[in-house]
């Protein structure tokens, strides 16, 4: 019986330092894993920041293209459009110059209108698009539980 009881002891005490030793190690992997996981949240949160740019710059060259299709078709419109409108003014017995700066003026700010219209509308688009990477805060929050659950 005292060999059974001594043989105990000293394996509660083996057990006891082998837990110690390895406890360093624990930290070790526990450091390595939260440096992993920094660094793959940041990895998503750069690929994020990268889309919401791509989409930003397609939707400003988008635009810019379109304000010069826009300004091409505003001179030739506006140029047809006054002289049929300066047609309607000369019936009205204006003279032909008078006419003329009439058609144009109605026909520019009728072009105005529209421009302003089509600014507003899209600026309001990009105004909704949001700049918050979704993804990795919601993997930061989970990361953030996760780290509070463990410690």
């Amino acid at each position: 019986m005292a060999a059974t009881r001594t043989s105990l002891v000293n394996t509660n005490d083996v057990s006891t330092t082998n837990e110690i030793e390895q406890l360093p190690t624990l930290f070790t992997k526990l450091g390595d894993d939260v440096v992993q996981l920094f660094n793959s949240q940041l990895a998503l949160f750069r690929v994020e920041i990268r889309e919401e740019a791509n989409i930003f710059a397609r939707g400003a060259v988008m635009i810019a293209v379109g304000s010069v299709i826009g300004v091409i078709g505003f001179a030739l419109l506006n140029v047809a459009l006054a002289f049929g409108v300066s047609t309607l003014f000369a019936r009205a017995n204006f003279s032909q110059p008078a006419s003329y700066a009439l058609g144009f003026v109605a026909t520019g700010v009728f072009y105005l209108i529209v421009g302003a219209i089509l600014v507003v509308a899209i600026r309001s688009r990009l105004a909704n698009q949001q700049l918050v990477p979704k993804r990795t805060v919601a993997e930061l929050r989970k990361d953030k539980e996760w780290l509070k659950n463990e410690l």
